[in-house]
């Protein structure tokens, strides 16, 4: 079975990567994440990919969009319903691109993450599956998540501290904001 798996960093795809070669995927990487923000923090993740991909002869693919201007007057109007737009717009490229390269199906590493909506994501596969023709390949990841990054530091993966678009980094960083706030009579 020819399954381009999106991929959104290397810790996650750890989770993904040998369930899906257990089942006899024959799993190409697909990095399309417009999302992630700042250009230091794409590059970041990017490279680490595409350094363990090489190290463990993996075949990837990337499309090259450092999306900021897009991603945020796309989600402007409502910041806080950007992970569906997100999901969307990410697997909707990957369906299209499953599609154009003949592959049987597509999945994500979004689905090894215990921080993201499971059910929001199944929805928007399976939606563009529909559009495009390619089924959507659904699989719970997550209990593989802890396993998965605990192998990425062992590796020396370079681990992120955010989901990846500047509003999740904001949210991250949201009590330390309140706290220093209160602490510097800021107002």
């Amino acid at each position: 079975m020819k399954v381009l798996l999106h991929t959104c960093c290397a810790p996650c795809s750890l989770s993904c990567i040998e369930p899906l070669q257990n089942e006899g995927a024959d799993l190409t990487l697909f990095w399309y994440n417009p999302n992630i923000h700042p250009f230091k923090e794409y590059e970041s993740r990017r490279n680490c990919l595409l350094e363990y991909a090489k190290s463990e002869n993996l075949k990837i693919s990337v499309k090259e969009n450092y999306g900021l201007r897009e991603f945020v007057k796309s989600v402007a109007d409502n910041i806080d319903g950007r992970c569906v737009y997100c999901y969307e717009h990410r697997l909707e490229e990957t369906a299209r691109f499953a599609r154009d390269n003949g592959f049987e199906c597509y999945t994500t590493t979004l689905l090894a993450s215990l921080y993201q909506d499971h059910e929001s994501i199944k929805r928007a596969g399976e939606r563009y599956a529909q559009k495009y023709g390619v089924k959507f390949l659904y699989r719970d990841f997550r209990p593989n998540f802890r396993a998965g990054n605990a192998k990425a530091r062992e590796k020396g993966f370079y681990m992120q501290k955010y989901c990846g678009c500047v509003f999740s980094e904001e949210d991250r960083y949201k009590k330390q904001i309140d706290r220093d706030k209160l602490k510097f009579e800021v107002l």
